[in-house]
């Protein structure tokens, strides 16, 4: 467990009082459905600083949530996260303590941090959306309602799924306790215009102003980026780009959907690459973005793989994963396959 990390209860939470782990109760209890052990603990994950403290002004709705649970036989225990990495250690650590669920509330950031803490377990994800952004929440049609997502949680359907892994170049680092280089991702990769402003993103700006903050710095990046091509390498494909996203799901951030030929049910990324070089250009995808006939301009390339190499020789070319800074080209995106055991309710509204 990481320096500083607390365990809490939410009454405890709510005075400052810190409090043990609950000790993990055994249970017998079967499913009258399909007469598989029921869930009967989770570890609730939870970043306060999501979404610039949204639901930490709101804890009463998780409090919310955690009596619903309960009363569907699911007691929880809540693990708050202080620092970045603390997610992923407490994901991880779930998974040693013999947890059979582990919920996750926070944005995309830390959503990533769990998935990297539970990859290659067999220990399901579940979802309560906060943060600035939550691009699964939006694509398994989760509300943004952490009471109302709470309620779908006992009758979600467990599904194995594939991850993207992005891995550096001549020179990997392993993804924790996992033997695999690199370090994963649920829901989109990139390189080039997009990392580059997940790189520059202040912060502080995005605390104060949330999803604000990403149309801020995209307008101050067509002002300074410079727009480098890069080498894209597919088995498919070989072509020169300035932006490539690497998506697994069809929403990307905000009200967009870009890889809108992704799903995270198939071992396959869909690929857009832009090869413009000019702002205005880029300027232009967004009503093309927005009325839906991007995929029709002759500089926008689609395709499907299930891995791609993206190196340059000299620039500096920012990467992000799940909307975070995750170094620079050269990288290779691939997937791995049943890396994820994740819970998808069965009366969500599916992306479309």
């Amino acid at each position: 467990m990481p320096q500083g990390a607390v365990v809490y209860n939410v009454t405890r939470f709510l005075r400052g009082e810190p409090m043990p782990p609950t000790e993990l109760v055994e249970t017998a209890n079967r499913s009258a459905a399909g007469g598989r052990r029921a869930i009967s603990h989770a570890a609730l994950i939870y970043n306060p600083a999501a979404g610039g403290g949204r639901l930490r002004r709101q804890i009463h709705h998780l409090e919310e949530a955690q009596k619903i649970l309960a009363r569907s036989g699911i007691e929880t225990t809540l693990l708050v996260t202080e620092e970045p990495g603390d997610a992923t250690e407490f994901a991880r650590q779930s998974v040693a303590d013999g947890y059979n669920m582990v919920i996750v509330s926070g944005g995309d950031g830390t959503n990533n941090e769990v998935v990297n803490g539970l990859a290659g377990s067999q220990v399901p994800l579940a979802v309560l959306p906060s943060g600035t952004a939550n691009v699964l929440a939006k694509e398994l049609g989760i509300p943004w309602d952490v009471r109302r997502a709470a309620e779908l949680i006992p009758g979600a359907r467990p599904r194995r799924i594939a991850l993207g892994s992005m891995e550096p170049l001549g020179g990997p680092a392993q993804h924790p306790g996992s033997g695999v280089s690199g370090r994963y991702f649920l829901c989109v990769g990139g390189a080039g215009a997009d990392g580059a402003l997940v790189y520059s993103l202040d912060l502080g700006t995005k605390e104060k102003t949330g999803i604000l903050a990403y149309w801020m710095e995209g307008a101050r990046q067509l002002l300074r980026y410079r727009f480098p091509p890069f080498r894209i390498t597919s088995s498919e494909r070989s072509l020169e780009a300035t932006l490539v996203v690497v998506g697994r799901t069809k929403h990307y951030g905000g009200p967009f959907q870009i890889t809108t030929g992704a799903s995270l049910f198939e071992e396959q990324f869909e690929v857009l690459a832009v090869t413009a070089q000019n702002p205005i250009v880029f300027l232009s995808y967004l009503p093309a973005l927005w009325f839906g006939y991007l995929r029709r301009r002759g500089d926008v390339h689609y395709w499907k793989t299930d891995a791609l190499r993206c190196e340059i020789a000299e620039e500096v070319v920012y990467t992000q994963l799940d909307g975070e800074p995750a170094g620079r080209l050269n990288v290779s995106f691939r997937i791995v396959p049943s890396a994820l055991t994740l819970l998808v309710p069965e009366n969500a509204r599916p992306a479309a």
